[in-house]
């Protein structure tokens, strides 16, 4: 059983407070890398689309 009465209103803050604590984790995995790291994933996938792009067929 509970231990009793349940406040709604910390209950509700409590969960938005989460809700925006991992917002923030993934702003941060998102946005949070070194410029060099960005262009480096960023020349990976250039060469990745090139690489695709050069095993097509002509039709």
């Amino acid at each position: 059983m509970s231990e009793g009465p349940i406040n709604l209103n910390k209950a509700r803050k409590a969960r938005a407070k989460a809700l925006k604590r991992r917002q923030a984790d993934e702003n941060a995995v998102a946005f949070g890398r070194p410029k060099a790291q960005k262009r480096k994933e960023q020349a990976e996938a250039e060469r990745a689309r090139r690489d695709l792009d050069g095993h097509k067929r002509e039709t």
